[in-house]
């Protein structure tokens, strides 16, 4: 970690990890960063969500995100979508320099890695941004990367930035079985006395009883409260194909069926027998094959999880797939992209485009208040 000698008022942080001594932010803000162990998490909503219930209760909040990780572009210098959203729902009129002080794009870490970008200057941009965004607000919620060990390149960790600004950390976890707690745990170390709790989101009702139950008490065991266990939710856990063909900029060939829900992929590049066993064994699943393969077509238009067809390439199928699909509302769309270009960009739209809009933000504040310890977390 890279210490910062400028201020001469400094605390040290104490945790299993980390001793070094760190130059914390002063003032009275109350900052809460918000982090994940993992991309897509619902890392967003719980942060917007959360300002915006401190918000009617009458704090006047601020938002930060200060390492921009979810790009509109992978070149140069791109804004993370992130900031946009929370300016727009929270009413803030703050610069977006100083919502996403560190755009982390991947030619950024190239810059990075030759030597171009110092880390203490990217540290002090990093704290001017707070010092205004803080001086203005009786809190400010901070979210962090894509996930909390994001920024290790430059000594911008979550949790070199909650040392920084002398946040609590509210840690946002997914759960399916038991060996996921590993994943949290490991995380505490990293945030140390500083982790005010843990709040698990999207969780499978195959899953919510044991967590619950033998997994929660287990953690708080452990001295690691936790404040929330969110209930998996389909509004929330995928995107519809109306909106997943706007993202894909595809022509709608069938129309029916457009407001299923997607939630997985599965590629269409093996033999129609095999296609069909595989098609059969999935669930809210949309097929990436190309246009040309009918037979593919025809499989997937068996399989009941299978929730639309997406055919590459700018081909068209025959009519009798169209008629088909028609029939049992399975809607078809086409792009002009191969496979492996569409598959990409498909999978990104399912990881990040769900939970970005106003809706999903007012459903996760419901979530909250009737799952979690809103009270404690705040």
């Amino acid at each position: 970690m890279t210490d910062i000698d400028s201020d001469p008022e400094s605390t040290e942080t104490d945790s299993d990890t980390d001793t070094t001594t760190t130059e914390t932010v002063p003032g009275d803000t109350d900052t809460l960063l918000v982090s994940s162990l993992a991309e897509s998490t619902g890392k967003t909503a719980i942060t917007l969500a959360l300002a915006r219930l401190a918000r009617s209760a009458g704090d006047s909040v601020g938002y930060m995100k200060p390492k921009g990780t979810r790009l509109q572009s992978n070149v140069g210098k791109t804004l993370d979508e992130d900031p946009l959203l929370a300016r727009e729902l929270l009413e803030l009129e703050a610069e977006i320099h100083d919502l996403e002080p560190v755009v982390y794009s991947p030619t950024f870490i190239e810059q990075v890695i030759r030597g171009r970008e110092d880390p203490d200057d990217l540290r002090e941009r990093v704290r001017e941004a707070f010092e205004t965004l803080a001086a203005d607000h009786d809190r400010l919620f901070v979210e962090g990367g894509g996930r909390y060990d994001i920024g290790q390149i430059v000594d911008l960790t979550d949790a070199d930035i909650a040392a920084l600004f002398d946040a609590r950390v509210l840690l946002v976890a997914s759960y399916e079985i038991p060996a996921d707690i590993d994943d949290v745990l490991a995380a505490a170390d990293q945030f140390g006395d500083r982790l005010a709790g843990v709040v698990f989101n999207d969780v499978p009702d195959a899953a919510y009883d044991q967590l619950e139950t033998d997994v929660v008490p287990f953690l708080e065991g452990q001295g690691m409260p936790v404040h929330g266990v969110l209930p998996s939710e389909r509004e929330l856990s995928g995107v519809t194909v109306a909106n997943l063909a706007d993202e894909l900029g595809a022509t709608m060939l069938v129309d029916e069926g457009q407001d299923s829900y997607v939630e997985r992929f599965s590629v269409g590049a093996m033999g129609a027998d095999s296609a069909l066993r595989r098609f059969r064994r999935t669930k809210d699943a949309a097929v990436i094959t190309g246009g040309d393969r009918a037979e593919i077509h025809t499989a997937a238009l068996e399989a009941p999880g299978i929730r639309c067809l997406i055919l590459t390439g700018g081909h068209r199928p025959p009519g009798t797939i169209l008629g088909q699909a028609s029939e049992k509302g399975v809607p078809i769309l086409s792009v002009q992209t191969d496979t492996l270009a569409t598959v990409e960009r498909a999978e990104d739209v399912i990881r990040s485009g769900r939970t970005r809009d106003a809706e999903t933000v007012d459903r996760m504040e419901q979530l909250l208040s009737d799952h979690a310890a809103v009270d404690e977390i705040l």
